[in-house]
């Protein structure tokens, strides 16, 4: 599985520890840009919701493996985009490079946000509410 960053938001905000959000048989990683999204939203708070986001970040890169983006995921990248200009329906950049390390990775993308992932070719998604 791939964690979006919408489900690590969502755990995030709700105080969810993550062992409780995963199972020990779970085979999760996460894409490197979750990782620039995860920081932005560390550096962008104050007080003590930047210290609680900056220790949940913290706790994720301890626990859960980070793909890069290299060059079997620059090639599903190239794909995706491909398939959603043809499509005509824009996606959000992050959105893209998530779908896109998950097809590399073959893996599912756990997300909140199932509908940035809908109609793309080769992405399996799974909805994950709070």
């Amino acid at each position: 599985m791939i964690l979006d960053t919408t489900f690590l938001v969502d755990a995030e905000r709700s105080g969810a520890d993550l062992d409780r959000v995963i199972r020990d048989e779970d085979d999760v990683a996460i894409a490197a840009v979750s990782v620039a999204e995860l920081t932005v939203g560390v550096e962008l708070a104050e007080g003590k919701t930047r210290q609680r986001r900056r220790q949940f970040l913290d706790g994720v890169l301890e626990v859960i493996p980070v793909i890069d983006y290299d060059l079997a995921v620059a090639s599903a990248h190239a794909g995706l985009l491909v398939a959603i200009r043809r499509q005509g329906r824009p996606r959000g950049a992050h959105d893209l490079l998530i779908a896109a390390t998950a097809v590399a990775s073959d893996r599912v993308v756990v997300t909140a946000d199932v509908t940035a992932f809908a109609d793309l070719p080769g992405v399996s998604v799974q909805h994950h509410r709070k």
